[in-house]
């Protein structure tokens, strides 16, 4: 699975408890379940600083098939200290890709924002052969 269908099937996921659940509600661990996604839930996130491991107690909410960061909140509004949050999670993981999920709003899609660091999605054949050409 890409990283674009596995972020879509997440996604897919999320609105599906918002859906049945209402706004305000997190629980999304069985919804990936029922898919077939593997995912750890609280994983601890361990800092090291000049070679020496702090105990920080930075828990990602999910972490889907070791490389997706997942983050989810109920609050009125995202600020950028969630995007902030969500980029470090990302460097101390060594993952690409994250998505921070507001369940608090009426419609779901209007509260999912995906973050990524430093991520370039791979080129089909077709694509590397047309940006060739483009550069003659």
């Amino acid at each position: 699975m890409t990283d674009a269908q596995l972020t879509h099937e997440i996604i897919g996921a999320a609105i599906e408890v918002h859906r049945t659940l209402g706004p305000g509600l997190l629980e999304s661990a069985r919804e990936l379940s029922l898919r077939g996604i593997s995912f750890e839930r609280e994983k601890p996130l361990p800092v090291v600083y000049k070679d020496v491991k702090l105990d920080c107690g930075y828990r990602i909410d999910f972490l889907v098939d070791s490389r997706v960061v997942v983050e989810l909140k109920a609050i009125e509004a995202l600020a950028p200290i969630h995007d902030a949050i969500v980029l470090t999670y990302l460097r101390l993981s060594g993952c690409k890709i994250g998505l921070l999920i507001n369940f608090h709003v009426e419609v779901l899609k209007d509260g999912i924002k995906r973050i990524v660091l430093g991520y370039k999605e791979p080129r089909t054949a077709e694509a590397q052969r047309a940006l060739r050409k483009a550069q003659r």
